[in-house]
């Protein structure tokens, strides 16, 4: 898979192509531990959103059937280790953030249970790989950018040339 390494510059153009796009107010932001946070924040702080919350979710890496103890990965079941309280998003636009929807799985979850609780979800990413939705023909509402690359943010590169490259 080919692999792309974004700058902070490319951050700040990324951030900035989303801005427009936002055609309604938020009365809060969702951001998705980990990959959500720093965009996140960038977003909330340049709506002049005041409202943060944030949720963290896991899959499982395997699941075991009884019936034949095979492995099925992509059909685990969320497990979310922190959401925020009904209370707090209840009749909400929430502005979910994350940085990549790949599969599509944790911000589609975070949204459904979103909706569950009766708010109004709309997702964010700065890169979208179409190519990887397992949730065709559902997309992003707002995205930066497309890409078929594994995408490696600067706040996920360790301190050296043995944290980029392949293998190490």
């Amino acid at each position: 898979m080919r692999q792309e390494i974004i700058t902070w510059n490319q951050v700040d153009q990324l951030i900035d192509h989303l801005m427009p796009q936002f055609d309604k107010e938020f009365d809060a932001l969702l951001m998705i531990t980990c990959g959500g946070i720093i965009p996140g924040g960038m977003l909330a702080e340049a709506m002049h959103i005041n409202q943060i919350l944030t949720a963290s979710v896991d899959f499982p890496s395997e699941i075991h059937t009884p019936s034949d103890a095979s492995k099925h990965k992509m059909a685990a079941w969320p497990y979310f280790l922190q959401f925020p309280e009904e209370s707090l998003v209840r009749g909400k636009r929430i502005l979910i953030v994350d940085d990549v929807w790949g599969s599509g799985r944790t911000i589609n979850a975070v949204r459904s249970r979103l909706s569950g609780m009766a708010a109004m979800p709309l997702t964010c990413v700065l890169h979208f790989n179409p190519h990887r939705n397992l949730f065709a023909p559902s997309r992003p509402n707002y995205y930066a950018a497309i890409t078929d690359a594994y995408i490696v943010y600067p706040w996920e590169i360790s301190r050296g040339p043995e944290g980029i490259l392949p293998g190490k």
